[in-house]
């Protein structure tokens, strides 16, 4: 399939097939993209919490409770459920440890390469932790990114997914600890196979029209 094909393809699925599962080998390939996705100054401010059997997805599925009810068996049904968390702070020692990883892994063939990128993290850095005091927006923005990349990639495997914003955030993050581990629960990915009776795959996509949308310079 093309890459329009696949745009095309995919959609925000509602109802899952509980009994088709993703072969170990496509979800490797989903770990991979959220490892290897694109990050402001390669921040990656970000865990995941993947739940792959039943009893995990339980535990995912308690923040979809209450008015976020309709979301429970999408996290239920699916084959592959991730949390998707943000950092809520990005300190001085965590730069020096994405510098120090940076240089183990070869990107910088001198020191000065080294010290340039070190000045150029720390300005934007800064630019959020202290000059537009919203380096927890900048850095849930990260997360998005990382979470268009999954389900792009998703639908060039043909596995089927759909993103939930509609869950109680205190309660996950209060289920795993994450405030206290520095993060912030942002959203899930539910990933599967669509169920036939899904309503929602036989209806047309609809988009806005090109010209309301681009400008060509």
């Amino acid at each position: 399939m093309t890459l329009i094909e696949v745009a095309k393809r995919r959609y925000a699925t509602k109802k899952f097939d509980s009994g088709k599962r993703i072969s170990e080998s496509d979800f490797k390939q989903i770990k991979a993209l959220l490892r290897l996705s694109p990050s402001s100054v390669n921040s990656q401010p970000w865990h995941f919490i993947i739940a792959d059997n039943l009893q995990a997805k339980q535990q995912l599925a308690k923040g979809t409770q209450g008015v976020y009810s309709a979301n429970e068996s999408k996290v239920l049904d699916a084959s592959h459920v991730i949390l998707f968390c943000a950092k809520t702070d990005i300190s001085d020692a965590y730069l020096d440890n994405l510098l120090e990883n940076e240089d183990k892994d070869g990107r910088f063939p001198n020191p000065e390469s080294k010290e340039m990128v070190k000045k150029v993290r720390g300005f934007y850095a800064d630019l959020h932790r202290k000059t537009l005091n919203d380096a927890v927006d900048w850095m849930e923005k990260q997360v998005y990114l990382n979470m268009g990349s999954v389900l792009l990639g998703a639908g060039v495997l043909g596995i089927d997914a759909v993103p939930i914003e509609g869950i109680d955030i205190d309660v996950l993050n209060q289920t795993f600890g994450l405030t206290d581990k520095g993060y912030c629960a942002v959203a899930m990915i539910a990933l599967g196979y669509r169920d036939e009776a899904d309503f929602n795959a036989a209806l047309p996509k609809s988009r806005l029209p090109e010209k309301s949308i681009f400008t060509i310079l």
